[in-house]
């Protein structure tokens, strides 16, 4: 593969490179009360914006071959919404007698509230062979979820902003996530045959947009003289998260694979990459509204900023083992 196709390929993951190195730059810009107005333009427009385009996008009238397989989706909605986070959370206790920055930490432990992907478990499960249907269920079901679920696990682990009372974050994430993405499903019904004969691109819509909060969201902090990220910190929580993906991985696998089990190799495939995938789309707007009184919002945002394009490198790197022993076992 050619640099400029490489290039093109991961143009998202250089965008979130090239947007942070703005804000640093000239943050002025996009912080609050500044020439963006992000209080107005990223809180409300931007975040219903990515919600409406889930919602143009999530293709529901295909979840229905799915919805039979019970144990599967139960195993996959257990794991990242109950263990993910419960797990984290143990660990984090450990960690919390270490040097590490406390706000990298508590990002650690939004990562473990994140719901799965809509798009990358779905990509890389087609790309071993395994049960396609399964994931696409699994990560518009979790996504689904998460709208409710995720901010409920954000604030039983990390507490919210002082500034911030409950009934104003519910609300606006009534406002800027639910309604927009059931207006989404509603007009998908009516242009759903234009939307399958011009395939707009959903996912660089929501890229887009996403990068914009995220070059707000550090905007904010490169304005704050008080932050300060050393290195050693980064480097550890690099190191953490891709053990962490390696050990989860790993444990989906010996689940889905004991010999009581159920699942057929397929299955695993899914089970794997839905489980330790967590969703960069949904998760930083959420994250964007549940503390939106933190002047440290940015380094709580850094893990899973991180996470995002590690599981995609991970993913992609094991896909010829995973087919490979996928196709020894369906011999």
């Amino acid at each position: 593969m050619g640099l400029l196709e490489r290039l093109r390929k991961e143009w998202f993951i250089l965008g979130i490179v090239l947007v942070i190195a703005v804000a640093r730059l000239e943050p002025g810009v996009g912080v609050k009360g500044g020439p963006l107005k992000p209080e107005i333009t990223i809180t409300y427009i931007a975040v219903s914006a990515i919600f409406f385009n889930s919602g143009l996008s999530l293709k529901t009238e295909e979840l229905t071959s799915a919805l039979m397989h019970v144990k599967l989706h139960l195993f996959v909605q257990i794991f990242t919404l109950v263990f993910f986070p419960t797990a984290i959370w143990l660990f984090l206790q450990l960690l919390s007698i270490t040097p590490i920055n406390e706000w990298l930490l508590k990002g650690l432990q939004t990562v473990g509230c994140m719901p799965p992907p809509v798009s990358s478990a779905v990509i890389l499960t087609k790309a071993v062979g395994g049960n396609e249907a399964a994931a696409i269920f699994n990560s518009a079901f979790g996504s689904f979820l998460g709208i409710v679920i995720t901010p409920l696990l954000l604030l039983l682990f990390l507490g919210s902003s002082s500034s911030v009372p409950f009934t104003s974050i519910f609300s606006q994430l009534f406002m800027t996530v639910v309604v927009p993405l059931i207006i989404g499903q509603i007009v998908r019904r009516y242009i759903k045959d234009w939307l399958e004969r011009k395939k707009p691109p959903f996912g660089a819509i929501s890229s887009c947009v996403l990068l914009m909060i995220i070059y707000t969201t550090f905007c904010d902090t490169f304005a704050n003289p008080n932050i300060d990220l050393d290195k050693f910190s980064l480097i550890i929580i690099v190191f953490i998260i891709f053990s962490v993906q390696m050990s989860f991985m790993f444990l989906t696998f010996l689940f889905s694979t004991r010999n009581n089990s159920t699942f057929t190799p397929a299955d695993t495939v899914a089970i794997i990459f839905c489980s330790t995938h967590k969703s960069l789309t949904l998760g930083i707007p959420m994250l964007k509204i549940v503390f939106a009184g933190y002047e440290y919002l940015s380094l709580i945002s850094v893990p899973l900023l991180i996470y995002h394009p590690a599981q995609i490198l991970l993913g992609s790197l094991l896909v010829p083992t995973i087919k490979s022993w996928m196709v020894s076992r369906q011999k």
